[in-house]
């Protein structure tokens, strides 16, 4: 161990005691799952799977299916086999966070040391929060069992020389960042190229990672090549690597990997990218009419090129000035910087909102105030980000992420949240998600470099939504968007402040001083929006020092956290450029039993899920009953709603009760939450947040494309980083469904591909 004393982190114990096994705070018992093969039509093997008594099946399942190392691990009779107990893979992670911590002179002491590791466990196994999905296919692998792992062709940097090395073999240095932002050069084989980036892309595929990149770089198919001829331009790569994609089983489970492909409104070829995905979808049509089945495995959507992307188009203030103005728009030569064509900005920006309406492609960036939040300025532009648009950063860089569950800092019997907890889980995961950075391997030198240096973070939250129901409150209310926003400036505030602890021990981001003035000036802008929610709260008539309700409470914490920020950033700088995101947090969320996934509301009070291995269960929100009785229900009468829900629906269910509670329970499914309330929701909690928000707003299927095009332009006005939509029925393919009971049927390949971010 590297320990320093009186010099490292110290670790409070808030859920554990010194001395006492963390695994015996949990009733563990075991429980017979079926593993299938990925199409769900065949059991492969049956397996006994140990996990703590109040685990769900569905969190088992997917505990089981996707989690568990299959291979190497040693078994009691000497062989090697699977993993088969949830203490395995939590310990095996915590084991490689308190290792790397110790040996990079993080602990003050031994016992500080052991405190990280029992904390860590503890929320794990309560399911408090969870790390990304790379990290439970690989981190401690080397560490637990000593799996190593023939090298595939990935570089870590040395934390003492600050050299980078070419890994030696797969899980010595691990792959647990979930989140990259890859560049190319308009270059064919060259290293940083176009077929160079496909390359580094599989290597990401391969451990569970997804990638984002932005081909603006890349000239068109009207500009030449230096041998004379026309290039053959963006969108024939951008089908190659689709499909390079496709072939990937991502962290070797049952989904393809993920990316994000991102073009600028100024390429001259946006227009064939914006329809691209809406022409192809058209092709599957046909396919599907014929005879040939419509899921994302069926023939019709192999044929077609464009499902394993999501696809985002950059738009700047100056565009959207020209389309206020109803100007034409310039597109410009990559090569020489000429203007190749004018359109009429209008034009364009109907033919993204038919688009989207027509299969949820493209989603859209605004690339001006992405770059107004920019810590990093002074070092280039943001110019892309991950598959699911919650990391947002410089190109060649990595973010790690962990979500936390929000319902598991409610007191079931009062509703009050426990800000102290939430603080102290906030610290430990930004130093796990740290020390992870230190051990870490990335797909090229470059992007080893490069995320070392800016040291990137992504703790986040996720069941806001469930939060919201259980305290009675409307998605769509002012309540619910000051708790949401309170809890995202605590959030990001404690991070930060952890970061800056770190800094002062381990030294800040290694291209921090050339960074500084516009870090500082981003802290300052954050705490300038906490100030504002705080003048909210006083002018609202709620006592700033005497909280007469939880949500000034939250912020009056935020604002002492975000003075501390500030105080201790100017003195040692930061150890991140940025430390939170918003994930959609599907799987992971399932894994911690979350009602609702991200800042997503409810999107159906009742559910059949649709396991991966084929099995179906039957689902309430399981925050109803608790909103019901905040809401004074007698238990006859929740007794009674819960009938009705399961026999009848949802429909039925919110119609028996008092109208004014109706928007309790609205969900976005059924249309109940209005586009401007998800909004709304997300420019709350934005200026809260380092990175951005993942979030698709859901259209019913009687939509129509105007309000799909109002939905952007308010998204812009409000100040958003991204937005992306979805109307129900729009993809054949579609995963998320309606029975005729209201009831949401859906399997965990979701909408949009974001296994990476859990």
């Amino acid at each position: 161990m590297s320990l320093v004393p009186d010099k490292g982190l110290r670790i409070e114990r808030r859920f554990t005691r010194a001395g006492t096994d963390v695994y015996s705070a949990f009733e563990f018992v075991k429980r017979k799952i079926d593993i299938r093969a990925a199409t769900g039509d065949s059991v492969k093997e049956q397996i006994v799977v140990e996990v703590p008594v109040g685990w769900s099946a569905t969190a088992v399942e997917i505990l089981a299916q996707k989690y568990f190392r299959k291979t190497g691990v040693p078994q009691a009779d000497g062989s090697f086999g699977g993993e088969t107990s949830v203490r395995q893979v939590v310990h095996r992670m915590a084991l490689a966070w308190r290792s790397w911590g110790a040996r990079y002179g993080y602990f003050r002491s031994a016992e500080t040391a052991e405190a990280f590791y029992d904390e860590s466990v503890y929320m794990l196994l309560s399911q408090m929060a969870a790390p990304n999905s790379p990290q439970w296919f690989n981190t401690g692998l080397f560490e637990a069992y000593g799996i190593a792992g023939p090298p595939q062709g990935h570089w870590y940097v040395d934390p003492n020389s600050g050299e980078v090395h070419s890994a030696t073999s797969a899980y010595e240095h691990p792959q647990p960042h979930a989140c990259f932002i890859l560049s190319v050069k308009d270059d064919l084989v060259n290293p940083g190229g176009i077929m160079d980036l496909i390359l580094r892309e599989a290597r990401l595929f391969k451990y569970g990672s997804g990638s984002g990149t932005n081909y603006s770089a890349l000239r068109s198919d009207r500009e030449k090549l230096s041998g004379g001829g026309f290039s053959s331009g963006v969108l024939s790569f951008l089908k190659v690597g689709d499909a390079a994609a496709g072939a990937v089983r991502s962290g070797g489970t049952t989904r393809r990997a993920a990316k994000m492909v991102q073009l600028d409104i100024d390429h001259p070829e946006i227009r064939q990218f914006i329809r691209w995905k809406a022409a192809e979808e058209e092709k599957a049509a046909v396919l599907v009419n014929a005879g040939y089945s419509a899921t994302m495995e069926g023939e019709a959507y192999r044929t077609v090129s464009g499902q394993y992307s999501n696809n985002s188009v950059r738009i700047t203030d100056e565009f959207m000035n020209a389309l206020r103005n109803n100007t034409t728009w310039s597109l410009i030569a990559r090569t020489s910087g000429e203007v190749i064509e004018e359109v009429n900005a209008r034009l364009l920006w109907d033919e993204i909102a038919d688009a989207a309406w027509s299969c949820g492609d493209p989603g859209v960036q605004f690339d001006t105030v992405i770059n107004n939040w920019n810590t990093c300025a002074a070092d280039g532009r943001i110019r892309a980000s991950n598959p699911c648009a919650e990391y947002m950063f410089l190109d060649d860089t990595a973010c790690n992420l962990a979500s936390l569950n929000l319902a598991r800092f409610v007191n079931a019997m009062t509703g009050n949240f426990d800000i102290e907890s939430f603080v102290h889980a906030c610290r430990i995961w930004s130093i796990v998600l740290d020390v992870s950075v230190q051990a870490a391997q990335y797909p090229s030198p470059e992007v080893a470099l490069r995320s070392f240096s800016y040291r990137t973070l992504g703790v986040g939250f996720t069941n806001l939504g469930a939060v919201i129901m259980r305290n009675g409150w409307a998605y769509d209310s002012d309540p619910a968007r000051k708790f949401a926003a309170a809890v995202a400036a605590l959030l990001t505030g404690a991070a930060y402040r952890t970061s800056a602890e770190m800094a002062q021990f381990l030294g800040p981001f290694s291209r921090y001083e050339a960074n500084k003035i516009d870090m500082l000036r981003i802290i300052g802008l954050h705490q300038y929006h906490v100030r504002k929610e705080v003048q909210s709260a006083i002018n609202s008539g709620e006592n700033r020092t005497k909280a007469v309700t939880p949500i000034a409470t939250i912020i009056k914490k935020a604002e002492d956290v975000w003075d501390e920020v500030m105080a201790a950033g100017i003195i040692h700088g930061f150890r991140n450029a940025q430390v939170s995101v918003i994930a959609p947090t599907g799987t992971i969320g399932l894994l911690m039993d979350c009602d609702t996934t991200g800042i997503e509301p409810e999107y159906a009070l009742l559910k059949i899920k649709k396991m991966v291995e084929g099995a179906t269960r039957q689902l309430y929100n399981r925050q109803v009953v608790s909103a019901l009785r905040v809401l004074n229900y007698t238990p006859d009468q929740i007794d009674a709603f819960i009938t009705l829900l399961l026999n009848e629906g949802a429909q039925k269910a919110v119609g028996s009760l008092h109208e004014k509670d109706s928007a309790v329970f609205a969900c976005s499914s059924d249309g109940g939450i209005a586009v401007a309330g998800h909004l709304q929701m997300m420019a709350a909690v934005q200026p809260f947040i380092s990175g951005a928000i993942s979030k698709t707003v859901n259209f019913p299927n009687t939509a129509s494309r105007q309000e799909v095009a109002s939905c952007f332009l308010l998204a812009w006005q409000l100040g958003l980083k991204s937005i992306t939509v979805y109307r129900n029925g729009s993809k054949l393919s579609q995963p998320l469904l309606e029975s005729s009971k209201h009831q949401a049927v859906e399997n965990q390949e979701g909408v949009f591909n974001c296994q990476e971010c859990g």
